[in-house]
């Protein structure tokens, strides 16, 4: 798994699961990032699948909690970008986002009745979302420390 790169040191081949991980985080975040601009920019064919109240709730977060939400957002994308350029930032940029994240969840489950208009689905839905983001933090983490991330 290594090889000799041109200056005469030890490059670490790239593994396979990189590139599926990093392209598979890749498609994940920009999802991600098309619901957060869809909603930021109140794209009417995609808002039209929410109820009133549901629009209501959304339209009225607060401006720092959609803040934390686009530091999740992008800095998820970046994390992603970065796996790809086996960069070692992408760790802390994974990192940053869990950070957004848990400001928007506070928003969402503690300050508001989040769970009320996202209910059970909503829920599970974001806790699916912390575990790949929490996923994704530790696997840029062990493939720095393998080497495979510079």
């Amino acid at each position: 798994m290594v090889a000799a790169n041109s200056t005469g040191g030890v490059a670490m081949r790239t593994p396979a699961h990189l590139w599926v991980i990093g392209v598979l985080s890749l498609l994940w975040n920009a999802m991600g990032a098309f619901d957060y601009l869809a909603t930021q920019l109140k794209l009417e064919f995609y808002m039209a699948q929410f109820t009133q109240e549901q629009l209501d709730y959304f339209y009225g977060i607060p401006a720092w909690a959609i803040s934390g939400w686009a530091i999740a957002v992008w800095f998820s994308l970046a994390g992603s970008v970065g796996l790809l350029l086996r960069k070692s930032w992408s760790m802390w940029a994974f990192g940053i986002a869990i950070a957004g994240m848990l400001v928007s969840t506070i928003n969402s489950y503690l300050l508001s009745d989040g769970l009320e208009m996202m209910g059970t689905g909503g829920l599970i839905f974001s806790v699916v979302i912390w575990i790949i983001a929490i996923g994704l933090f530790l696997y840029a983490r062990a493939m720095s420390a393998k080497g495979v991330l510079s």
